[in-house]
């Protein structure tokens, strides 16, 4: 009889994900052998979870979110190139005896845009400068938009764009007080914070108080956060007759492919959006 896999999520707080219900909807599915649990592990012992793991034979995999993405990158033996790429990982996979970092967010947040039908090569701003916004910044620049980078801490924006860049002028951080303007002009608005999330400590604000009459009236408001699905954010954007998505779609593509690359399987993603009420 095979030893039973486990795989787990990294978080902190982890008690809003419902990834451990999608993952063990998308196991049962497959047949496997596995289980997936949250866990809900403090700053300070990140390392030491990250060592369980690489001494565990049963270990399957990993998800990574808030707030450990970019933490995790020094604890493990090997990055993919969409982790390097990113300078965050949301996925590890053991491999030869080693763990890699990888990042899945970047397939998943373009799947959900093209599920919208939303056209690449538009303006956005993206809210944020943790693993989630490097995730969606990265994406949406390979697919030639122009990103603006607006964070409640101006330096940590800025320092996203200059290392997303690539030397070219295709992402920007806007300063203390460019974000209305710039809003006038942006085809999508991404909050890519934990702002508005259920539990959170600013779960009925609105990410930088952004106000997003100043939007133009074809602009998408996309919230990356899925619990609740309507934030205030999108709240806010939907009393305005704006299009809206939230992150339910984002949740179910990168772990789809989280599931993928621990397994070699072909993902059951109707499964994994059932099992979260999409």
């Amino acid at each position: 009889m095979s030893a039973t896999r486990h795989a787990y999520l990294l978080a902190h707080p982890a008690g809003h994900s419902l990834s451990p219900a999608m993952h063990g909807a998308a196991m049962r599915a497959l047949g496997l052998d596995a289980t997936y649990e949250a866990l809900d592990v403090a700053p300070d012992r990140l390392a030491a979870a990250v060592d369980r793991f690489r001494a565990d034979a049963s270990f399957l995999g990993a998800n990574v979110t808030t707030p450990h993405k970019r933490a995790v990158m020094k604890l493990l033996d090997e990055l993919s190139p969409a982790a390097e790429a990113v300078g965050a990982v949301n996925t590890i996979v053991p491999r030869d005896g080693l763990l890699i970092g990888d990042n899945t967010d970047v397939p998943g947040f373009l799947r959900a845009l093209e599920e919208q039908g939303r056209q690449h090569g538009a303006v956005a701003v993206v809210i944020g400068a943790g693993g989630a916004a490097r995730a969606a910044v990265h994406a949406l620049r390979t697919v030639g938009d122009l990103v603006m980078v607006a964070a409640r801490d101006p330096a940590a924006a800025a320092s996203l764009a200059r290392s997303l860049s690539n030397g070219g002028p295709s992402v920007v951080a806007l300063g203390p007080g460019e974000l209305p303007s710039a809003l006038s002009g942006t085809q999508l608005l991404v909050n890519a914070t934990t702002v508005g999330m259920h539990g959170g400590p600013a779960e009925r604000d609105l990410p930088l108080d952004v106000d997003v009459a100043l939007l133009p009236r074809d602009a998408l408001v996309y919230d990356l956060v899925y619990r609740p699905r309507r934030t205030p954010l999108l709240s806010a954007a939907a009393d305005l007759g704006l299009e809206t998505l939230d992150g339910l779609s984002m949740l179910v593509w990168q772990g789809a492919e989280s599931l993928r690359a621990w397994t070699g399987l072909e993902p059951p993603a109707d499964v994994m959006r059932a099992a979260v009420g999409g």
